[in-house]
């Protein structure tokens, strides 16, 4: 499927696609602070394309669990000018925002994408103002805000859930006026899901297939890849790994996602989840 609002570059790309993580903000869970001035982002951002984005997905505030939400006047401040600066250097942008306005204000900067965590649920407008963009939209599964989400990763059968949820957003999304060529899901890993979940969720992305829409995977440096690579912290306890210490499992499942046909992995480290999903790609075909 030819997504609408996608550089035609990107639309001829025969593999699972790369999105660089830009986070502008001083408290996201791996990065938070090391990109906060403008500058410094618009590097990181051109430094990412030369190892290999395809996108960059820049966001002004954290989703981390307990994170507590700024203003859109805060959040437009920090992610605009990076926007702006990214898209003159002629790369393809993504906005990571739960909020229709910031997602307005990006578009116009010359964003491509919106990548609405909350799928609609954050801000009532959203739909509405995504209807009445030339842009992609990223239906992400969620249940609630980061100060509450882990309380409710409760399932019955977390695959089944998940894919009902995200269609029954998607079914919304489209009821409001949003083009269904436009859409992307993501099964929203580590947002009330425990662990198990996400294994189960990435056992089975097929079954997110079955909504008829591309699928993006965002498994970089989470908790549960932490936890899988936990080490002995002495007294018989143990901690989980560090966060750039969790690149190589993220590596990993951006090769395993990209052998399952995900239309793209949103990672921290590009250039060797780049070298990944090729290696996704010939497990797949059986050749390169």
């Amino acid at each position: 499927m030819a997504l609408r609002g996608l550089p035609a570059a990107l639309a001829g790309v025969d593999r699972t696609l790369v999105m660089g993580i830009l986070n502008v903000t001083p408290d996201s869970f791996s990065d938070g602070g090391e990109h906060l001035a403008a500058e410094t982002a618009i590097a990181h951002g051109l430094a990412m394309q030369s190892h290999g984005a395809d996108i960059v997905d820049v966001g002004g505030e954290s989703t981390r669990p307990g994170a507590v939400r700024i203003t859109a006047e805060e959040e437009q401040d920090r992610v605009l000018p990076v926007v702006v600066g990214l898209v003159e250097a002629g790369i393809a942008v993504s906005i990571d925002t739960m909020r229709a306005s910031t997602a307005a204000a990006a578009v116009r900067a010359g964003a491509c994408i919106v990548n609405d965590v909350s799928g609609g649920l954050a801000d009532d407008e959203m739909y509405r103002a995504v209807a009445g963009l030339d842009a992609a939209y990223v239906v992400m599964h969620w249940r609630g805000p980061s100060t509450t989400m882990d309380r409710l990763a409760v399932y019955g059968n977390v695959v089944a859930d998940v894919v009902a949820e995200l269609g029954a957003r998607v079914a919304e999304a489209v009821a409001s006026g949003i083009d269904p060529a436009s859409i992307i899901v993501d099964p929203g890993l580590g947002f009330a899901k425990e662990a198990d979940h996400n294994w189960a969720l990435l056992r089975d992305l097929g079954a997110l297939e079955t909504l008829g829409f591309p699928v993006l995977v965002g498994a970089s440096r989470k908790r549960f890849l932490g936890s899988l690579l936990a080490e002995p912290a002495g007294g018989g306890s143990v901690e989980p790994r560090g966060m750039r210490g969790r690149d190589p499992a993220t590596d990993a499942v951006s090769a395993l996602a990209s052998a399952a046909g995900a239309w793209a992995v949103r990672v921290h480290d590009v250039g060797n989840s780049r070298d990944a999903v090729l290696v996704g790609r010939a497990w797949a075909r059986g050749f390169e």
